[in-house]
């Protein structure tokens, strides 16, 4: 049975080809949502490029027919712009026909009564459910990019080995078994089966278990504290390792051993050009250009995690800041906003992105496919910290590039969850 879905102006800001996404079903966008998107396509952000990117697709299906009696969409579905059923008069009082929210949720209320197919409102509005659900309306979440993060991939497991299966990896560096395959670049804590005190650290390469090459290394005065550290080393300083993606808790060390592994490949082992670092300017819509000052002193303030970690680095210099400014000056570092990266190509740079959970999946996709010849990106970030409205732990960018990236050989993820920041930061990330 074909199902109706009405579609919430956010669920198109979050990702611009969610139109496409409803299979055989019919499309339904309330005409508050045209006026909602015309409202947001002035912005310089994502947001504004989304809503330009809909507003344009909208203009092509157009064409082919008129919007308010229904145009085809590729996959066999249906589209419709609803000009009617936004009346209240079967409401509640109190629900203010001027919202657009409401107008929203009047049209698929009012699809619901009136029609025989199931109407689902599709919303990333968590307000808008709960009041869909008070009035009788099945209302879901966004779920074409969702991933269930209580089943996250870690990047890590255990295998249980013989005596003689163990002493042969130790021996000849390397252990096929058929019976024990594993994801690219997983690391595998190898185990005897025989006596559990004797193990081994391996990652799992060509269909083989391989002992772990740098996870001893030092890095800009920076050692592993934890084995998970060790596998983040593994990652960060394996040049065919392209796409890295740390997740952790404030204080388990990922962007610290980023940085630092940036550093050693920028500015000792001359592997990269530059140290490209950013972040997501969330607080203030990824938009920097209206404030007053350089764009150093713009970015300051929503940079200063990654100044902290870089000054301490740097911590046996006399002035740590100048010489992060001539680092700068000389084009060894760079530190810049989101936005300013959309539409560039980056050759042969090391790249970092903090905070990454704060990205939607298409804004990560804008930045995956920025990334040019020999450039290595590093992606960190806490899913269950995120600041952006519209997003959870299961929607966001970060989760969902950990899912769709985790087959591929270029690609390596680890989840760190030891806080090395100190007792009291663990106690915190923990219990309150």
């Amino acid at each position: 049975m074909r199902k109706t879905y009405v579609i919430d102006t956010n669920v198109l800001l979050h990702n611009p080809n969610a139109l496409f996404s409803f299979e055989d079903n019919n499309v339904v966008l309330p005409f508050a949502v045209i006026e909602e998107l015309d409202n947001q396509k002035k912005r310089q952000d994502e947001i504004g490029r989304n809503a330009r990117v809909v507003s344009r697709e909208l203009d092509s299906l157009r064409e082919t027919s008129r919007l308010s009696e229904g145009v085809d969409l590729p996959k066999g579905g249906r589209l419709t712009i609803e000009l009617n059923h936004s009346g209240l008069t079967q409401f509640p009082q109190g629900l203010d026909l001027e919202k657009y929210d409401n107008r929203i949720l009047a049209v698929a209320y009012n699809l619901s009564i009136s029609g025989s197919e199931p109407v689902t409102l599709v919303t990333k509005d968590l307000n808008l459910r709960i009041k869909a659900d008070v009035l009788g309306i099945r209302a879901e979440d966004f779920y074409n990019d969702k991933v269930d993060y209580d089943q996250l991939y870690t990047g890590t497991g255990e295998v249980y080995l013989s005596a003689r299966e163990l002493d042969k990896f130790f021996k000849e560096g390397k252990l096929c078994l058929n019976s024990h395959a594993a994801i690219p670049n997983q690391f595998i804590l190898l185990k005897s089966s025989e006596n559990p005190s004797q193990s081994a650290l391996a990652r799992y390469h060509q269909g083989a278990f391989v002992p772990l090459v740098y996870g001893e290394a030092s890095c800009w005065g920076v050692r592993a504290l934890n084995k998970e550290q060790k596998f983040a080393l593994e990652l960060l300083l394996n040049d065919q390792i392209k796409v890295v993606s740390l997740v952790g808790r404030a204080g388990t060390g990922k962007t610290l051993l980023a940085l630092a592994v940036g550093l050693e490949k920028v500015l000792e082992e001359n592997a990269y050009s530059r140290l490209l670092i950013t972040r997501p300017v969330v607080p203030m819509g990824d938009d920097i250009g209206f404030l007053p000052g350089t764009k150093e002193e713009k970015l300051r303030p929503w940079m200063q995690p990654i100044y902290d970690n870089l000054e301490f680095l740097f911590r046996n210099c006399q002035e740590p800041h100048e010489v992060l400014q001539d680092l700068t000056r000389k084009g060894l570092l760079d530190l810049e906003a989101l936005t300013y990266i959309r539409g560039r190509s980056i050759p042969r740079q090391f790249i970092i992105c903090d905070e990454a959970q704060n990205l939607s999946p298409h804004m990560i996709k804008t930045l995956i496919t920025r990334v040019g010849e020999d450039t290595k990106i590093v992606l960190t970030g806490d899913p269950e910290q995120i600041d952006n409205p519209y997003l959870d732990a299961s929607s966001n960018g970060l989760t969902y590039l950990v899912e769709r990236m985790k087959n591929e050989d270029i690609s390596g993820h680890v989840v760190l969850t030891k806080g090395e920041r100190s007792k009291v930061a663990e106690l915190g990330g923990k219990l309150l």
